[in-house]
């Protein structure tokens, strides 16, 4: 227990089948290249390592234990927190009676893994290098990833973080929790951004232009083109009455959806303040964490998971995908929770 060996595993091997696993696109991939390394493993044994990784580290997670370095705060920092879900495909149980060889029924169904980035900008707007940044999944729902984001902001001192802006899509399940969070984690309003991703927004006055059937592709261009530097200049008032002028006839209801999202969101898209103060006013990085970490290795034709099993490759995935690799071990080989898996 004290040098570190869990279930006759020491950490190096951990370490090495718990990355591998998350690192390539199957776990037969992993088993080849831990057999030319000279570790024969069978596929299961491949499994249970890198999954117990995962258990653990998410144990201590939920005693409060997350792993940063001491360095580590959002403490007079620029901060960044964006979120988005991505797309996996879940085994899950079937009511019903056993099928005729005595196993259970199961259904597959496409869930929505929920991820949230956390990272730091300089003065120019651009990831600070000096931060690696945080990225955190779960499939439990959005209650469950806001209060894993609530952690993580608390852990790092985020009360004491120069500026922090929030920036997302305009899904529902994130726009509804993000006052709560804000006001639990007791920020000064003046200090806190909440902006609607522009590059959304921009689709949305396509999908606008798209309804005006009367148009030349040269006129929705023209108008799209006209409305953007309004809506990047901080001019959403004149986007709005751009929308209601062109809600007539059949293309009525389809232009009041895309108007009532900037009318909901009218308080989101400052996007001139935070272009003045060298802020990001896409939520690029998010997108870019789902591809890597969720659609390069946990989506795919004929691919579906038990749910546990998906959260474990997400959570191990996520910490070696930012950089952090040393942290998860500090935490799946500590000997804190050593006792709970003799």
């Amino acid at each position: 227990m004290l040098l570190g060996i869990h279930e006759r595993c020491t950490p190096g091997l951990t370490s090495e089948v718990a990355m591998l696993a998350a690192l390539l696109g199957a776990f037969a991939e992993t088993q080849q290249v831990l057999s030319e390394q000279g570790n024969e493993l069978d596929i299961k044994t491949i499994r249970r390592i890198a999954y117990r990784a995962a258990e653990r580290t998410r144990m201590l997670q939920k005693m409060g234990h997350f792993g940063f370095e001491a360095q580590e705060t959002a403490a007079g920092r620029r901060v960044v927190v964006s979120c988005d879900g991505g797309r996996v495909r879940l085994r899950e149980k079937k009511r019903g009676p056993k099928t005729k060889k005595g196993r259970k029924r199961i259904q597959v169904a496409w869930r929505e893994p929920k991820l949230f980035i956390i990272y730091v900008v300089d003065a120019d707007g651009k990831q600070s290098a000096a931060f690696s940044p945080v990225v955190e999944g779960l499939i439990q729902g959005p209650d469950a990833m806001f209060a894993l984001l609530k952690q993580d902001l608390q852990k790092l001192d985020i009360q004491e973080a120069d500026q922090l802006l929030f920036i997302s899509d305009g899904a529902t399940w994130i726009w509804k929790r993000v006052p709560t969070l804000i006001q639990d984690l007791a920020i000064d309003n003046q200090r806190v951004h909440l902006l609607i991703d522009f590059f959304h927004a921009l689709q949305h006055l396509h999908k606008a232009a798209a309804l005006c059937k009367d148009w030349s592709a040269k006129q929705r261009k023209r108008w799209v083109s006209k409305q953007r530097t309004l809506l990047h200049s901080g001019k959403v008032d004149c986007v709005i009455d751009a929308l209601r002028l062109l809600r007539t006839g059949r293309r009525a209801k389809g232009i009041t959806t895309e108007l009532n999202y900037f009318i909901k969101h009218r308080t989101h898209m400052a996007y001139d303040s935070l272009l003045a103060l060298n802020l990001p006013i896409g939520s690029g990085a998010i997108e870019s964490a789902i591809r890597r970490i969720v659609n390069l290795r946990l989506k795919g034709p004929s691919i579906f998971w038990c749910k546990p099993n998906a959260e474990s490759i997400l959570l191990l995935r996520s910490y070696y995908k930012t950089g952090r690799w040393k942290q998860l071990l500090s935490l799946a080989l500590s000997p804190l929770i050593s006792h709970s898996f003799a």
